[in-house]
Parts: structure tokens; C-alpha cells; sequence
């Protein structure tokens, strides 16, 4: 009986290579688009988490918006007074995420520390999935409105603005809470800015501290500042904060009625010069959009100035 298998010539063979091959080139850009598109869902549903962390503080603390981070009393480390509850443990003067986190059963720290200032977040929740590594808690991913809703620095023997009452929130659906956040890299040309770095600024010049992706991220400056207002890390020198538009040059932003949304820096009220450089104390004006605003982070809906230094 005659065999009427017949083996693939090379020329099919190498038709079907390329068919796949074009198939895969199809469907990599659609795949990837899908895969950031998860990864956004995914940080919306953490900054909801907190959002719902920050009301649960607010109800157990008399209507009391969280502070961004508590003032140091003076014995530093040794002063149990600088000790606070962050569900599992005390902890040395966590920032505004750890702290809400006990709210809602979700601990930052597997071993919250009473000595350490720098710990890095060993819960997924605080950490935004475009930028994994970001996880120590100071250069964080999610930064806070603290300006507005809660800056416990002190100055003069005053808090900058602190405490903020829930209540003095009027616009609850155009106020933002929190959301990515660049860190003070943001004052600097896109090429400026340095890679991420974990516990920086060791092993950086001090003329570049303020460089690094990330650094204070816990802290998101309002889109307009005056040279009176907070700046950044607090120090006189420090460059200014903003959000990062890490998802699809959006960011992701919680609000105070606890819906989130993905918008453009510019749509939030911030301006950015042409290298990328966002707006800080400089004159600047986009003839289209027009100057910095702060509606959607003063809590009023109105472009009014954060509270000055005391």
C-alpha cells in the first residue's frame, strides 16, 4: 500500500514561522496594553483601600483628617511619645498610609519598628504595581494631600495645618486625598531626574538628593505653592513634589468621596515647562490651560494657596 503521509516542504515550514511571527507581533501590543491596563485597576483598588483607611481614622479620631506624619517630640526614638499604632505593633512616627492601614486590617510593616525611621512596606497594598520597588516608606508611591488635609510640621511652636476637621472638606467629590506621587524628582527636567532609590539620599552628592525618583513620595505638593507655603521635604532648599503620570503618562488619584480616577497632571491643576520640569515658585502661564490651581486639592473646589509656614 502506498504512504500518503507527506512531510511539510521548507518552504511551508517557513510560511507558518512567519504567520506566527506576525501573529505574536499582533498581539505583544495588545497584551502589554492589557497588562498595564490591570496594573492600573490594581492601584486604584489600593488608593480605595486607603481612602476607606482615612475615613475609619477620621471616625475614630473625632472627625480628624490623618496628619501626613506626626511631629517629632523632642528624645526622638527613645520618647515612647513618638510611638504610634499601626494595628500590629508600635511604630516610630509612621506616615499617613501606615497609620490608616490599622483601620481597615491592613498592616504595612510584618515587624513594625519603634527605632527605625526608614522601613520598607512589606504589604503589596502600599505599593503602587506600575513601580514595585518603591516600597520604602518615605519614598513611597502614594503620596498624601497633606498640605491641605493634614501637615503636622511645626514651626514657631505651631502646626503648619493641623488639626483639619473632615467636615471643612466641602468639595468631597473634586478633592483629591492622595494618589502616585513623583517625590521632589518632579522639580526637575525628565533628564535630570535620577533612577529610584530605596533608602536614598546615602551614597548621592547632596546637590542631587532631590533628584531620584520617588524621594518623599509620601508627601504630594498641591499644584500651586508660594514661596510662604510647605515645599516638599520641608527643608528651605527642597525641590517641590507632584504627581507621577506613571500610567500612561496619567496618575492615579483617590478622592475624598472614595472614587478614584486616572487623569493628566495638567487636568489635576499642575503645569509642566517643556523639558518635563513641573511648575514650582517660577512665573510660568500655559497660554491654553493657563497657570497652576489648586480646586481639586483645597478642599473648597477654589484655587486658594495652601496655608502658609507659621
Amino acid at each position: 500500500m502506498r504512504n500518503s503521509r507527506r512531510a511539510f516542504t521548507l518552504i511551508e515550514i517557513l510560511v507558518s514561522i512567519s504567520v506566527l511571527g506576525l501573529l505574536v507581533a499582533i498581539l505583544l501590543p495588545s497584551l502589554g496594553r492589557a497588562r498595564r491596563s490591570s496594573r492600573t485597576v490594581v492601584c486604584k483598588t489600593r488608593l480605595r483601600e486607603l481612602i476607606t483607611g482615612c475615613d475609619m481614622y477620621a471616625s475614630d479620631n473625632d472627625g480628624t483628617m490623618v496628619p501626613g506624619r506626626m511631629f517629632k517630640q523632642s528624645g526622638g526614638t527613645e520618647n515612647p511619645a513618638n510611638w504610634f499604632d499601626v494595628g500590629n505593633g508600635l511604630k516610630y512616627r509612621p506616615r499617613w498610609a501606615a497609620t490608616v492601614g490599622k483601620h481597615i486590617g491592613l498592616f504595612a510593616f510584618d515587624k513594625p519598628s519603634t527605632t527605625s525611621d526608614r522601613q520598607d512596606y512589606d504589604h503589596p497594598s502600599f505599593v503602587c504595581p506600575e513601580v514595585r520597588d518603591w516600597v520604602d516608606e518615605r519614598n513611597a508611591a502614594y503620596g498624601y494631600n497633606y498640605q491641605f488635609l493634614g501637615n503636622s510640621r511645626r514651626g514657631n511652636g505651631r502646626f503648619y495645618n493641623f488639626p483639619v476637621k473632615r467636615a471643612k472638606i466641602r468639595a468631597t467629590s473634586g478633592t483629591v486625598v492622595a494618589g502616585d506621587c513623583m517625590g521632589t524628582a518632579a522639580g526637575l527636567s525628565k533628564h535630570a531626574r535620577l533612577p529610584y532609590v530605596n533608602d536614598g539620599p546615602h551614597g548621592l552628592d547632596v546637590s542631587l538628593r532631590y533628584s531620584a525618583l520617588g524621594n518623599h513620595g509620601w508627601t504630594l505638593d498641591p499644584p500651586r505653592l508660594s514661596a510662604e507655603s510647605d515645599h516638599g521635604t520641608g527643608d528651605f532648599d527642597s525641590l517641590r513634589t507632584a504627581v507621577d503620570p506613571r500610567h500612561v503618562n496619567r496618575a492615579n488619584v483617590v478622592f475624598a468621596d472614595g472614587h478614584t480616577d486616572t487623569l493628566t497632571p495638567v487636568a489635576l491643576g499642575y503645569r509642566m515647562h517643556e523639558d518635563g520640569r513641573f511648575v514650582d515658585l517660577d512665573p510660568f502661564e500655559d497660554v491654553v490651560h493657563g497657570p497652576p490651581h489648586n480646586g481639586m486639592f483645597s478642599g473648597s473646589g477654589k484655587d486658594v494657596l495652601p496655608p502658609d509656614r507659621p
